[in-house]
């Protein structure tokens, strides 16, 4: 008995001493933020088969801000000289290294390898595993959460890998992603700021109940009350008549229900327009994307009609591509138009997420039951997006694996625009977690150009300083908190910091310095007479100022290709370079409150709220079109 029992005890003490299988696992995603209206409500069924899907880490992502600035920056002998997307799939596609190291992972877990299926591009791998099996591989544990709707979905809160293995991982899905949305008739959402599909928190014009009565086409005298074209013109030098419209491209996303209406661009030209009589943009449907008019209320047709009616009066005779995303079933998200401008992308980089994205075939009735829309467009010269969501509801590798591609797209030339944000230093509906300042994405990834927004104070005109935007809305702008400050930016934003001290703690914001600062540069933003529904109506914010500045660079661009240059592509280190600071007007006025502060003030020189200041097309053109 006595023996037994210390041979007992002596097992006993091995077994403690022994590692945990899982000791050297380390956190590698865990959820962002918690959802508010679901009810985890049990356990996930541990037969139940879920399709694992492993995002795999792209090689030489290190390299990409320094090969983006070889094409961008003014002092590279290879400025301008962009990629094919071909040489950028190469370069960035993850090493056979990594594909084999995750793969035998996979195998030594006990998954036989014809369970193991890489995708063609070597991107992603794909296991369908039970709960119980994929709960042991990722130390995870699933659960069903309930919405009071009656609605589903499973997901766990963390998930792990062995230390080895995360850096050869970028994500892995289904795991902490989850959709705070509700999938709900399309009839039911007239008045939701929430989109069907889209990116979960809509960031769309805003309206004072203003209707415009017999608006006169040119009134330059109140343009601080009504900003139409003419004051645009007027207040940034726009002068120029394209020489080679059918030579460049200019592409507006969409996000379906979001649609125009062609009698309200008709509307808009009879007023503002020139011979664009029943002109239509052209139609780039991804992922099913179609211009619905079954339903014509603000929530559904004021983005649409606002983008696209300042973007082809001011760019008029440039063709205009309409990007529009997802069915009317599922809708999409900013994936989904990624896909559809980069092939790669679409097979081993994006890899769509069902919280945020469509996930397409679609085998709904009535949904795009066809295979997702992958490269069916070559990238255009310049983007806009006026659409938007809170970092705060991200995970970091879900914002960074998007923002790599950004940079990708300005490697192969494209200038790619995303509104700042209408809430100040606070996330969409003045959301501040914790008191924390909730900046917004894809405006604070490094490669974009994030647009905030001026106006023209009450009383003043177009030849008068503007100010950062204060009516109805506040110019989106702050501190990353997930990417680092780009080069390109670091002189700027040490002034601002230096001159302007801000009186916050790292309890409210990223107080760094080191941290990426948008926006990068603006325009106005109040009280844009816009077409919708049949009636001239006032809207604000930065969704009106981000096409318009897309209609900036359009321009130039085609200046430049009229010269037998390519476009500009991405243009902050310019923006940023003191040799073009005389092409923008510094607004010093102004701030961007939210959260229970007064925000950041607009000053001289770049600020987190106006960027470098609004552009002067006259000027830009002069200096843009001698580059090489």
């Amino acid at each position: 008995m006595l023996l037994s029992f210390l041979q007992i005890l002596a097992i006993s003490s091995l077994v403690a001493a022994a590692p945990s299988r899982r000791a050297n696992y380390v956190v590698h995603e865990r959820r962002a933020a918690e959802p508010v209206t679901w009810m985890k409500s049990r356990r996930l069924d541990p037969e139940k088969v879920l399709p694992l899907r492993i995002g795999l880490a792209q090689q030489n992502l290190h390299e990409l801000e320094d090969l983006l600035m070889s094409v961008a920056h003014p002092d590279s002998p290879t400025f301008g000289q962009h990629w094919s997307p071909e040489r950028v799939a190469e370069r960035f596609a993850p090493s056979e290294d990594t594909i084999s190291t995750v793969k035998l992972w996979l195998i030594n877990e006990g998954f036989r390898g014809d369970r193991i299926r890489v995708s063609p591009s070597k991107g992603w791998i794909d296991v369908n595993a039970t709960a119980s099996e994929v709960e042991s591989l990722l130390d995870a544990e699933y659960h069903v959460y309930t919405h009071p709707s009656g609605h589903e979905q499973i997901g766990c809160e963390s998930y792990a890998l062995p230390d080895h293995i995360r850096e050869h991982v970028d994500l892995i899905k289904p795991t902490v992603h989850f959709l705070h949305r509700v999938p709900s008739p399309i009839q039911k959402r007239s008045n939701s700021t929430t989109k069907l599909g889209g990116p979960s928190q809509f960031n769309g014009p805003k309206r004072n109940g203003t209707v415009v009565v017999s608006p006169t086409p040119n009134p330059i005298s109140t343009c601080d009350q009504s900003t139409t074209p003419h004051c645009l013109r007027e207040l940034y030098e726009i002068d120029y008549k394209p020489q080679v419209p059918h030579k460049n491209s200019y592409g507006i996303v969409e996000f379906t229900p979001q649609a125009y209406l062609g009698s309200d661009l008709d509307m808009f030209f009879g007023l503002f327009g020139h011979d664009q009589d029943h002109k239509r943009p052209e139609l780039v449907s991804i992922d099913g994307g179609v211009v619905q008019t079954t339903n014509q209320l603000f929530a559904f047709n004021a983005e649409s009609d606002l983008d696209l009616e300042y973007a082809m009066v001011l760019t008029n005779p440039t063709p205009i591509k309409l990007l529009q995303t997802g069915d009317l079933i599922e809708g999409a998200g900013f994936d989904n138009w990624l896909d559809a401008v980069d092939k790669s992308y679409c097979t081993f980089d994006g890899g769509d997420d069902p919280t945020q994205d469509g996930i397409y075939p679609d085998p709904a009735p009535g949904g795009f039951n066809h295979p997702e829309s992958c490269g069916i467009i070559k990238p255009p010269h310049v983007v806009s997006v006026s659409y938007g969501e809170d970092e705060h509801g991200l995970t970091e590798h879900y914002a960074k694996r998007q923002c790599h591609e950004y940079g990708k797209l300005g490697l192969m030339g494209s200038t790619i625009l995303y509104s700042s944000g209408d809430f100040g230093v606070a996330g969409t509906n003045g959301f501040c977690p914790d008191g924390k300042f909730n900046p917004m994405f894809p405006a604070t990834c490094p490669y974009v150009t994030a647009v905030g927004a001026t106006q023209i104070p009450l009383g003043k005109t177009v030849h008068d300083p503007e100010i950062a935007i204060e009516t109805f809305v506040f110019s989106g702008g702050g501190f990353s908190n997930m990417f680092p400050m780009p080069e390109y930016q670091e002189r700027a934003v040490k002034e601002y910091l230096e001159n302007n001290p801000p009186p916050y703690t790292a309890a409210q914001y990223s107080n760094s310095g080191k941290v990426r600062a948008f926006p990068d540069l603006s325009a106005n933003g109040a009280n844009y007479v816009v077409a919708i529904d049949g009636s001239l109506v006032l809207v604000y914010g930065t969704s009106a100022s981000s096409p318009v500045v897309g209609s900036i660079i359009t321009l130039i661009n085609d200046a430049r290709i009229a010269h037998d240059k390519g476009p500009i592509g991405f243009i902050n280190p310019l923006i940023y370079d003191k040799r073009f600071s005389d092409a923008f007007n510094d607004i010093t006025s102004g701030s961007n409150p939210g959260c229970n502060t007064p925000g950041f003030p607009a000053a001289k020189g770049w600020d987190p709220v106006t960027g470098v200041g609004t552009p002067n097309l006259k000027k830009l053109l002069d200096k843009f079109v001698k580059l090489p």
